[in-house]
Parts: structure tokens; sequence; C-alpha cells
């Protein structure tokens, strides 16, 4: 995949990229079938994902209790693994590479609100998570955070700044703790 890297954030307006009609319908939808635990059919979650505007490539695994915002602002390599309780919360766009692990109760946080304007305008930025990269439980990823090609984000870490390829992060913030080696 091509990867751009992004981290200018948008701030003011808050562009949803989809109208009311569209969000209430997803809402429902999401709650109903691809979120819910009594539903354990990965094909039925992704046909609805890909209904919604989801871009996915062959081989996802969504495991149950999976929380995406919006989907229509979301792309998905090939043999992603979303496990439980993962959140996406893409205000913005998200991207992810090929043969990634995105652990159970991760977040993906691509919103944040400015804390310097009384009004508390957003403030979002896409995240890019790049092949062959994992993000650990409960873990959390910052807006206009890239995750570089092979990089970890060890359990219970926050990635506030992009990760650089092939390194292991640990702590909050996260930090590089060792290289990681393929065999």
């Amino acid at each position: 995949m091509n990867y751009v890297e992004l981290r200018s954030f948008s701030t003011g307006t808050f562009d949803k990229g989809a109208g009311f009609i569209k969000q209430t319908l997803w809402y429902f939808t999401n709650a109903l079938f691809v979120r819910a635990s009594w539903n354990p059919f990965m094909g039925i979650k992704i046909a609805l994902l890909k209904a919604f505007g989801a871009k996915i490539g062959k081989g996802l695994v969504i495991k149950n209790n999976v929380c995406i915002k919006f989907p229509w602002k979301l792309t998905l390599g090939e043999n992603v693994w979303l496990g439980e309780d993962c959140w996406i919360d893409n205000l913005d766009y998200v991207t992810i590479g090929n043969n990634v692990c995105i652990s159970q109760g991760a977040l993906l946080l691509t919103g944040n609100h400015d804390y310097t304007l009384p009004t508390f305008d957003y403030r979002n930025a896409p995240i890019v998570v790049e092949d062959g990269a994992w993000i650990g439980a409960k873990s959390v990823v910052c807006p206009g955070v890239t995750v570089k090609s092979h990089a970890i984000l060890t359990v219970g870490s926050v990635a506030t700044k992009n990760m650089e390829a092939y390194c292991i992060y640990q702590g909050n913030p996260a930090s590089v703790i060792r290289k990681r080696i393929i065999k």
C-alpha cells in the first residue's frame, strides 16, 4: 500500500463525512450487527462495513465488540486482525496496511479537543498503521501518528508521536526499547 505521512490537524468545523441519515443507519447497524457480541459471523460484519464505505482487503478477522466510528473513513489492507473490544475512533481517516494486528482493547484515536479555545473545537488528524505493524492490547495510538512498517506498540502503551519502522515501543509516552528482528 502507498502511505502518505499525514500529521496536520484539522480544527474548527468537523466534517463527519456523511449525512444524518447515513450516520443514523450506521449507528443502528453497528449496534445490532457489527459490534454486537451475539454475531460471530465475520462475513456479515465485513459486508456491512463495505456497504457503509469501508475499503477492506482480503482476510480480515474482526472479533466481537469491535467499535468503528465511521466506516466510510476506514481503509484496511489484507490479513488485518481486529481483536475483541478494539476501538477505531476514526473522526478522521484511518489507514491500516497489510498483515497488521490491532489487539484486544486497543484504541486508535483520531480526534481530540483544542483546549486553548473556550469552545473546545475538535482537533482531528488521521492515523496510518503500515504493513506488518502490531498494536498491543489496551494500547492507544493518538491523532496524527504514523506507525511505520513492522513497528510494535506493546501492551498498555501510548503512541503520541510517529513510530519508526522495525522498532518496539513501550510506555506512556511510548519510546523505543529495542529493534524488532524478524526471523
